[in-house]
């Protein structure tokens, strides 16, 4: 009997499971098989040799395979696809990683404004804010300085001339907004803001808004695909005024 007669799903599913290696794939596809109201028999591979001979026995280069109805459907990103679920393209731009950054940035500025101050919304609240995205900013670059450095010479205009200052960003950036956070040693944090953000925002403008290419940014590491445009160059234009605001407040208004 099939699904047609008994009104129940079935899917057969063989995946690795070996003492040395459980594949994830095949782990996810039983999973989403299983939210999708199916009763999966499940086929763990234990040993290589019952995989490769799996492997030649379907004609397939890969595990886990899903059948459906006794139609192959694939692997997991087949499967996804069989469902009508979004695959990621590893080549997609998006600006996920940087909302995601600013996001949690955000909530930590929210946290920590409420614990110091009793209160959530205060100008030291914004400058935890900005601080913090520059450092986590500064952390995702300093991951891989030298991918970075690579994506880096694209645009920047100051890089093209000077390489060096491709590897130096990150820890600029970085020990700006921990000063900053600290509200410690502005007068060395406010000009290293100042200087990086207007020389980023220079040169976006220039590559994005005259010359109208189309670049990845790498404001969040080396190997993002975060497009380069309107938030990169607002980044930088924040990262002015920070380098503005703060020794103005530290050294004019609370002189």
């Amino acid at each position: 009997m099939d699904a047609r007669t008994t009104g129940v799903k079935t899917a057969q599913l063989y995946r690795m499971d070996m003492p040395d290696h459980r594949c994830p794939f095949g782990l996810k596809s039983l999973d989403l098989l299983q939210r999708r109201g199916f009763e999966v028999e499940d086929h763990p591979l234990r040993t290589r040799e019952e995989t490769d001979g799996f492997m030649q026995r379907e004609g397939v280069k890969t595990t886990p395979q899903t059948y459906i109805d006794g139609e192959r459907i694939g692997g997991y990103e087949e499967l996804r696809t069989h469902f009508g679920l979004a695959v990621k393209d590893e080549d997609e731009v998006t600006y996920m990683p940087v909302i995601a950054l600013f996001a949690v940035a955000f909530a930590m500025a929210l946290a920590i404004g409420w614990r110091m101050e009793g209160a959530v919304a205060s100008l030291r609240t914004f400058e935890i804010f900005v601080a913090t995205a520059m450092v986590l900013l500064g952390l995702q670059k300093l991951k891989d300085v030298e991918s970075f450095s690579t994506m880096f010479l694209n645009y920047d205009l100051l890089a093209r001339r000077w390489v060096p200052y491709g590897y130096v960003y990150p820890f600029a950036e970085t020990l700006a907004g921990v000063l900053m956070l600290a509200s410690a040693l502005i007068w060395l944090a406010g000009p290293v803001a100042l200087f990086i953000g207007t020389v980023g925002a220079v040169s976006v403008f220039k590559a994005v808004y005259i010359e109208k290419r189309e670049l990845k940014c790498a404001c969040v590491g080396g190997d993002s695909n975060v497009p380069l445009g309107f938030v990169s160059l607002t980044e930088n234009l924040i990262m002015m005024g920070m380098g503005l605001w703060m020794p103005f407040r530290v050294y004019v208004l609370q002189a």
